[in-house]
C-alpha cells in the first residue's frame, strides 16, 4: 500500500505489525500474535477516523492514489465481450481515452473512458489520462455509433483536464471538448457518467454531460486542479489546500449543489484498499441507472438531459 501524507501515523502502526509478524516468522518460540492484533484494532480505527473526516484537499490525495483502480481494471472487472475501438478517423488514435462495444450484465452497451496508466510506461503512453482533440473526436464517434446502433453509453471518468499542448491546440482542442459536450446532448439513448477519479475542467464534462452522473465518494469534479486555482488567484500554487476548500469539489458538495446524482460509496479507506468491492458498487449503480433510463424514448431521453443542464445553470445563478 502506498500510503498518502495524512496516512503517515497510520503507515507507522501498520509498519509495527509488520515487524512483529517478520520477527515470529524468525523466531517461533516468539508469541506476538496478540499485540499484533492489538495493533490491527488500532489501524482498523484510525483508518475509519481518518476517513470520516477527510478534507476537500486530501479527497483530492485519494482521488489521485496510484492503486486506485482505473478504468481499465472497471472494463476488465464488469464489462464482458469489449471490443475497443480506436482512431479518430481524422489524425490519430488517442491512448488517453479507451472505448469500444461491450456488454454489462448482458446489456450491449458503448463504453468510453479516460486511462491514466498504472506504471510508468503506461502512464507514458496514456498521457496520464489528458487527452487530446483526437481523443474527443474518437468520443464523439463512438457516441455516434451508440445512437444509430441504440445502445446505451457508459463514461469513466478520470482526468486531471484535457491536454494543454501546442499540437493539441493547434488541432482544436477547445471545438473537439466544445463538440464532444454537443454529442452528449443530443444523442438520443441513455448516457450514464461515473466520475471514478478526478473530474477535472472541460476535459470531464465533454464526457459526462449525461443523463445521470454519479460519483465515487473520494473522488473529486471541478472546473480546475486545486493547484491550477491557486496558481491564477494567489500566484502560489502552493495554497491549493485553500483552493480545494474554496471549491467545492467533493462528491458531498456536488450533490448538494445539483451538479450530480448520486454518490457511490466507497470501502473503507478508500477504492484503492478493495478494488474489487468499489468496482462492484460501480457495476451496480451504472445498471440500476440504465435500467431505469431505458424505458425512455431518444425525444424524452435528450429534453431530460437538456432540461437538466438547464436546470443545474439556473441554481448555480440563484446561488
Amino acid at each position: 500500500m502506498n500510503y498518502l501524507e495524512f496516512e503517515k501515523p497510520l503507515a507507522e502502526i501498520d509498519g509495527k505489525a509488520t515487524e512483529l509478524r517478520a520477527m515470529a516468522r524468525n523466531n517461533p518460540a516468539m508469541d506476538i500474535e496478540k499485540e499484533a492484533e492489538a495493533l490491527d484494532k488500532k489501524s482498523a480505527q484510525m483508518l475509519t477516523d481518518l476517513y470520516k473526516s477527510l478534507t476537500p484537499w486530501q479527497k483530492c490525495l485519494v482521488a489521485r492514489h496510484p492503486n486506485r483502480p482505473h478504468c481499465q481494471d472497471y472494463i476488465d472487472a464488469l464489462f464482458t465481450d469489449f471490443t475497443p475501438l480506436a482512431g479518430d478517423r481524422n489524425f490519430a488514435d488517442d491512448q488517453a481515452i479507451m472505448g469500444g462495444l461491450a456488454r454489462l450484465n448482458d446489456r450491449p452497451v458503448v463504453v468510453i473512458g479516460q486511462e491514466k496508466g498504472s506504471d510508468t510506461k503506461s502512464r507514458i503512453e496514456r498521457n496520464f489520462g489528458m487527452a487530446r482533440p483526437e481523443g474527443y473526436r474518437k468520443a464523439i464517434r463512438l457516441m455516434d455509433l451508440a445512437h444509430r446502433f441504440h445502445l446505451p453509453v457508459v463514461t469513466l471518468v478520470d482526468t486531471p483536464g484535457a491536454y494543454p499542448g501546442k499540437g493539441a491546440e493547434e488541432r482544436g482542442q477547445a471545438e473537439a471538448i466544445a463538440r464532444s459536450t454537443e454529442k452528449c446532448l443530443t444523442i438520443g439513448v441513455p448516457l450514464v457518467s461515473m466520475i471514478i477519479g478526478e473530474g477535472g475542467s472541460g476535459g470531464a464534462v465533454a464526457l459526462a454531460t449525461a443523463d445521470r452522473i454519479l460519483m465515487l465518494e473520494h473522488s473529486i469534479y471541478s472546473v480546475i486542479t486545486p493547484e491550477g486555482c491557486a496558481s491564477i488567484l494567489w500566484k502560489d500554487s502552493e495554497k491549493m489546500r485553500e483552493a480545494a476548500e474554496a471549491m467545492r469539489l467533493t462528491a458531498q458538495d456536488l450533490l448538494k449543489l445539483g451538479v450530480i446524482d448520486k454518490i457511490i460509496t466507497e470501502p473503507k479507506g478508500g477504492a484503492q484498499r478493495d478494488a474489487a468491492a468499489a468496482i462492484a458498487a460501480v457495476g451496480k449503480a451504472i445498471d440500476e441507472q440504465l435500467t431505469a433510463l431505458v424505458k425512455k424514448s431518444p425525444a424524452e431521453l435528450i429534453a431530460g438531459r437538456r432540461q437538466k443542464f438547464l436546470d443545474m445553470g439556473r441554481k448555480g445563478l440563484a446561488a
